[in-house]
């Protein structure tokens, strides 16, 4: 069995309200012209090319701040969760859980609709993005989503959010050529994983359950800086004390970056995702291809199984990989 623990889609109600409407730009440009993402006929198709496989859904970017004000974004919030729930129970072997967006524009809120989604909703659990509207996750006003994923022992899926308003040069107005996009996410990424693991949230919820979008971002590649590199935090730096942060914490930095898990969905890298394998273990890695973004019908899922086949894996990290630390992660009956 397949289980895909890192692809989206758009439920009608949703994307009628706040997706499909006039002049989109960029990612939701991009959005209205992939069939799959909101014609289930389609993107039914395709994944009947592969056995045994089925989707945990969640919702594209553009996060749901970006769609209006705080008191405006949780109705979005509410009517995008109603609609993946209504789609899990309607067609529970083609999508077994989905993950709950929040409206993190509203902390308050988003705490509210953290426990309605896993409590009524029967969400696997709910995602989050790298920054909110410019804000680090780790900032004091988002602590309390966090503290309620752990108190409902919810996993929690870490998409990136940055768009070509995240300039490459501080000269420049915008990013160009994408770069944003390419190599903007996967830092995104990382740098929402630094910050989760030195405001101490990995101490506060030991158990927590963080899955990385695009199997961690730069971390595996950087394992030497973020290793032998961060046990000096502090020498680079003389106007704060990192230092007594670094003796603070219960273990190194590198031991924190353990703790998170990874998705697959790497465009079908080999050697990408051996690094990855390779730096989270069999035990923190789950299958993901990204879809639908692909740029042809069913090429990520393809893509992405092809790696995973051609890695030399045990046949038991290969099952894991597929579908078994999906089921724990999501609490899937077998």
């Amino acid at each position: 069995m397949i289980l895909d623990m890192f692809n989206h889609v758009f439920p009608r109600s949703y994307f009628d309200k706040y997706i499909n409407v006039p002049g989109p730009r960029d990612l939701g440009k991009r959005m209205v012209n992939v069939p799959s993402v909101i014609d289930l006929d389609v993107r039914f198709r395709i994944m009947d090319e592969f056995d045994d496989y089925a989707q945990i859904i969640s919702l594209p970017a553009p996060p749901l701040e970006t769609l209006g004000a705080p008191d405006k974004t949780p109705e979005a919030a509410r009517i995008a969760n109603d609609g993946l729930a209504e789609l899990v129970r309607k067609y529970p072997k083609r999508f077994p859980a989905f993950v709950a967006s929040l409206p993190l524009n509203n902390p308050e809120e988003s705490v509210k609709e953290t426990t309605r989604a896993v409590k009524e909703l029967k969400a696997a659990g709910i995602q989050l993005f790298t920054n909110v509207l410019g804000k680090p996750l780790d900032a004091e006003e988002f602590r309390p989503i966090f503290d309620e994923a752990a108190r409902l022992d919810a996993t929690i899926w870490l998409h990136p959010a940055r768009t070509a308003l995240f300039t490459d040069y501080a000269t420049e107005k915008k990013s160009r050529f994408e770069i944003w996009w390419c190599f903007g996410w996967p830092y995104e990424t990382t740098a929402a994983m630094s910050r989760i693991v030195f405001a101490g949230i990995f101490d506060r919820h030991p158990d927590l359950r963080i899955v990385t979008h695009h199997l961690g971002g730069m971390v595996p590649y950087f394992e030497g800086r973020a290793g032998l590199g961060w046990d000096q935090l502090g020498s680079r730096t003389s106007d704060e004390d990192y230092g007594a942060l670094l003796r603070s914490m219960k273990m190194t930095p590198l031991e924190y970056f353990h703790k998170f898990y990874g998705d697959t969905a790497l465009s079908g890298a080999l050697p990408a995702t051996r690094c990855g394998i390779d730096f989270f273990g069999s035990d923190h890695v789950v299958f993901a291809s990204d879809a639908p973004f692909d740029p042809q019908p069913g090429m990520f899922i393809r893509e992405s199984i092809r790696v995973i086949e051609n890695l030399g894996l045990a046949p038991a990290d290969r099952e894991k990989i597929y579908s078994g630390n999906a089921i724990r992660l999501c609490k899937l009956a077998t």
